[in-house]
């Protein structure tokens, strides 16, 4: 079993063995970078973590393929559980094998109230840049215009154009409101959505994760008849916003950038501060405390190599990857531009916070216009009580009001 199979047939064989718990099968399956990056027994906790939430699996649905990519499909396996359910989502690669592999909410996403469909209109694109193309889509509000426009980066992660987590797709909240208030936005799968195994190859930096494809939307938007070219912007979430300035740096006619949430603590003590503030809510979580503060030591090590493979480092990453992160300081790079700014920051954010972060912000950039919404979190959805990964599960939407500040601020410029 394997050679010769249609990518629909391989992912419903995936998920067979993953119920059956025959996790070293699904293993052989991989291709070397996913395999160095998800082991087995990595596999088997994710999975039964999705049947302790959900319940006992019942039956597996038909998968369902679509084009991710050159080279690429994406499968989507149903799984039906007793309390619910969730999705198996596989990247399948030409040559049948398994190079990306998650597990995703079956709920659906709805529309947010600020969003008006009948507003706007959609259109998909295909961004090109160095070797590899990316899906996008492009959202602009009816009428003549000229509209602001402005391209939207996802956080840390493989994420899809949507960020979508759970049932949530904070950046579709973000572009369907933006698009209901007369501003234009292109949003882009990540492409490690799209390549997922360049996360672990050795040469990857975050640069090259964001600045080729954003340099490229940002283009397309200035070349749309219905969009001021003179006012296309950037707004990045978490590594998003981290990344954002080294892409006005890389295209100077970025009109201006939006920082939400963006991390500017060094990304590997911040790793270590979030697993120890998770396991004091948690004591299931302890257990991890030890590995990701070993593997931030490991990336703090001066005698890191570029070459040095993801295994044994933070998230996977290679090398390559950390030292650009370790010598790049996101506020120096953004007080160095001649360029409007806003930044945008959840008062209950355990990730990315106001005293670590966004207090760096504050410091590097006095003149930057800074909002605090004292109720959200790291996506921006306004609730009570310490936030925690099980709330981005319940399906919520970005903060009206932010979607509101937003606006205002693009329409001001």
């Amino acid at each position: 079993m394997g050679a010769g199979m249609m990518p629909s047939e391989l992912a419903a064989a995936v998920a067979g063995q993953a119920r059956d718990g025959r996790f070293d099968e699904v293993e052989t399956r991989f291709s070397p970078e996913l395999r160095a990056a998800v082991p087995g027994a990595v596999l088997a906790t994710a999975w039964n973590a999705q049947v302790g939430e959900h319940g006992p699996v019942t039956a597996l649905g038909e998968p369902v393929a679509e084009p991710a990519g050159p080279g690429l499909t994406r499968v989507q396996v149903p799984v039906v559980c007793a309390r619910g359910g969730f999705l198996v989502v596989l990247s399948v690669g030409s040559t049948g094998t398994v190079a990306g592999l998650r597990f995703a909410s079956a709920a659906v996403w709805t529309e947010p109230s600020y969003a008006d469909e009948s507003a706007f209109a959609e259109q998909d694109v295909v961004l090109s840049a160095e070797e590899h193309s990316v899906p996008g889509t492009v959202t602009v509000p009816r009428g003549d215009g000229p509209w602001p426009g402005v391209v939207l980066l996802s956080g840390g992660g493989i994420f899809d154009r949507d960020e979508t987590a759970g049932p949530n797709k904070p950046l579709k909240d973000l572009a369907w409101g933006l698009a209901s208030r007369g501003v234009a936005v292109l949003r882009f799968d990540k492409v490690t959505h799209a390549r997922p195994e360049l996360a672990a190859a050795p040469g990857f930096t975050m640069s090259a994760e964001y600045v080729p494809h954003a340099v490229a939307a940002i283009r397309l938007l200035r070349a749309h008849g219905s969009i001021d070219a003179s006012r296309v912007f950037v707004a990045g979430h978490s590594m998003g916003g981290k990344a954002a300035p080294l892409v006005a740096v890389a295209e100077p006619s970025v009109a201006g950038l939006v920082l939400l949430a963006a991390d500017a603590e060094p990304m590997h003590r911040a790793a270590v501060r979030v697993v120890r503030h998770l396991a004091a809510l948690d004591a299931n979580v302890e257990a991890l405390v030890e590995p990701i503060a070993r593997q931030a030591e490991a990336v703090a090590d001066p005698a890191l190599s570029p070459s040095a493979p993801g295994e044994g480092l933070l998230f996977g990453y290679p090398g390559s990857y950390w030292l650009e992160l370790r010598e790049y300081d996101p506020v120096a790079t953004a007080a160095a531009l001649e360029a409007p700014m806003l930044v945008l920051q959840g008062g209950r954010d355990y990730q990315v916070t106001v005293e670590d972060d966004l207090a760096r912000w504050r410091a590097g950039l006095p003149d930057a216009a800074v909002r605090v919404y004292p109720a959200d979190d790291h996506l921006f959805f306004p609730g009570t009580g310490p936030s925690t990964p099980d709330s981005y599960r319940e399906p919520r939407h970005v903060d009206a009001k932010v979607v509101a500040d937003l606006a205002d601020w693009l329409a001001q410029q």
